[in-house]
């Protein structure tokens, strides 16, 4: 078995370009999503129920939602961690403002929506892990949890996305939940299968 090499790190033009292709996306899954009345997991999810039940733009309130989990990220993540995931929620959030205006869907499958939409997010979110950031929120924990224990973040990941839908339910009712749900198995899969400390040394 292989172990990363902490001093192999990319580049600053690595990760701008590793950043703005994860967010944007996790954004256009985040459009599919919410255009389907549907929502994500994770910290995103919760911020987008929010969103739902208060008339809040998404972007505020996943910016706002995020500031505590950065305290956790920086005492037990370290500051180079913190300070790409405090980019990241910023970048996602402006993606989310922006894209609306310059995508819109005519036809959209519910079920193929969400499972696009799981994917998409769950490709971002591992590019994103793999130059050393997060979108905050619950994946911080998650990643902490798998660099400590070996526990893989998708799994952590996919528990609170089923207490998050649950949670839902009495929000958005019952089919919209099952999509939902399809969505962020999707997403954890991905990241589960793919997201594993020997087989990506980057940082």
């Amino acid at each position: 078995m292989t172990h990363p090499d902490p001093s192999v790190r990319h580049t600053l033009t690595e990760d701008a370009m590793a950043f703005v292709l994860s967010t944007s996306m996790c954004g256009f899954g985040l459009i599919m999503l919410t255009h389907l009345g549907l929502i994500t997991g994770q910290t995103a999810g919760l911020a987008v129920l929010i969103s739902y039940m208060t008339g809040w733009s998404f972007g505020a309130v996943f910016f706002v939602v995020n500031i505590p989990f950065y305290a956790l990220a920086l005492l037990r993540m370290g500051w180079r961690f913190t300070l790409k995931s405090f980019v990241a929620v910023g970048l996602l959030s402006v993606m989310t403002l922006l894209l609306p205006d310059l995508i819109s869907f005519d036809t959209l499958n519910p079920i193929a929506g969400a499972a696009f939409a799981g994917a998409f997010i769950g490709i971002g979110l591992m590019v994103l892990f793999r130059h050393g950031g997060s979108l905050g929120g619950i994946g911080v924990v998650a990643l902490y949890l798998q660099d400590k224990t070996g526990f893989r973040a998708g799994w952590t990941q996919l528990g609170f996305d089923i207490t998050l839908m649950v949670t839902a339910f009495f929000v958005i009712g019952g089919a919209p939940i099952v999509w939902s749900l399809l969505g962020a198995v999707v997403t954890n899969l991905i990241i589960a299968v793919n997201h594993r400390a020997d087989r990506y040394t980057g940082r």
